[in-house]
């Protein structure tokens, strides 16, 4: 049999592993940042009848620069930032890994380098890859998984990277990074840039709308290679829609669109999208619901003696553990699966419904008391 070693695969890629979580059939899944609700039944309705009417032109191409829909994500960013864009300076595509794929193709490749700070969203190492970009990992602080700005500025002053990244939310840990450290970072990639062009610096907002801090977005202002990455995948619970946008100055938008493949978001997608969109007030309300539930789980998990990170995303991360795949093992034995992303001693629970939560909560305090009861009374415990 063939294996993959056998093929003429280039030589970055040999070796690695491709993106995943593990899914399990359980009670109980809490290890995809997921938004637990479904959509309601008058947005599915509303799809039904958006898709509807799109099927009768799918012998046609769909519209190829997503117009009408780039302008109701503009003005969902605007109602919902205060920060007015227009449709020029959204894009969207396939999902937020698109977009991020759109942003190394144009900007990064084969010679040049991206730079991120792990534990990060490890797509961003996984799409450079992919695009024969050099990537570059610097380190979050141990402590508390921020970016220490000054340490962070001296690493891109020397690594002078072509794309730097800046996850806010940041996924796993959900820590979010200030808008002066953003700057401060924009600022040294600039001038440590090769080239006179600058360097192309993208924050990565996947989970902003469940920040307690407002959106990045209107850093954008006068920085032509700032670029902020969004998805509706989480807060608008359409992970299965695919659809990721970005916002920008128009020309970096216009430049993205030199990379695209013809016709890359179908009219079926635009359709969906849009439908989302209309009811994006009753979505967000699910939002405050999963916000409320994350502050709670927090609360608990600190009761329980464990450490938790400080959370603005729809997830927590929490430890720590000498052995944390045991206590993994222990919750998914009482039918809960959460993440264990391999940050050490550290890992990470999606926020779910109220009940799925309690249900997590139970096979935590279970899961703690067993493997203390089966430790070393010389070993540490969380």
């Amino acid at each position: 049999m063939t294996r993959i070693d056998d093929l003429p695969l280039r030589d970055e890629l040999r070796g690695k592993t491709p993106y995943g979580a593990p899914q399990l059939d359980v009670p109980v899944r809490l290890n995809t940042n997921e938004n637990p609700y479904p959509l309601p039944d008058a947005l599915v309705r509303r799809i039904a009848e958006r898709v509807s009417d799109a099927a009768r032109g799918l012998n046609r191409y769909p519209d190829r620069d997503a117009v009408e829909l780039r302008t109701a994500l503009a003005g969902y960013l605007t109602q919902t930032t205060g920060y007015a864009v227009g449709p020029r300076q959204v894009w969207a595509a396939n999902g937020s890994n698109e977009i991020l794929q759109q942003l190394l193709q144009a900007f990064g490749g084969p010679g040049r380098t991206a730079l991120g700070f792990d534990p990060s969203y490890s797509m961003h190492a996984l799409i450079a890859r992919g695009t024969g970009t050099g990537w570059v990992s610097g380190a979050r602080d141990e402590a508390d998984f921020t970016i220490d700005e000054p340490a962070a500025v001296e690493f891109v002053t020397a690594h002078r990277p072509d794309v730097l990244f800046i996850c806010s939310p940041n996924n796993p840990t959900g820590t979010a990074v200030e808008p002066d450290t953003v700057l401060a970072l924009y600022d040294a990639a600039q001038r440590a840039a090769k080239g006179r062009h600058g360097a192309l610096v993208v924050v990565d907002e996947a989970y902003a709308e469940f920040s307690h801090r407002p959106s990045l977005l209107p850093l954008i202002e006068g920085r032509p290679n700032l670029v902020l990455s969004r998805t509706m995948s989480k807060a608008f619970g359409a992970a299965g829609l695919r659809l990721g946008y970005l916002a920008a100055d128009p020309a970096l938008v216009d430049a993205v669109q030199l990379v695209r493949l013809p016709y890359h978001l179908s009219a079926v997608t635009q359709a969906t999208a849009h439908a989302a969109l209309e009811f994006a007030p009753t979505l967000l309300g699910y939002v405050q619901e999963l916000k409320s539930e994350r502050d709670r789980l927090v609360r608990e998990l600190r009761a329980m003696g464990l450490d938790v990170t400080e959370s603005d995303a729809n997830f927590i991360q929490f430890g720590s553990f000498a052995d944390p795949h045991a206590f993994w093992e222990k919750v998914l034995e009482h039918g809960v699966l959460i993440r264990d992303n391999g940050v050490p001693g550290r890992l990470r629970v999606s926020v779910g419904t109220p009940a799925e939560n309690d249900t997590f909560l139970e096979a935590a305090r279970a899961a703690l008391k067993e493997t203390q009861a089966a430790a070393p009374e010389s070993e540490e415990r969380p």
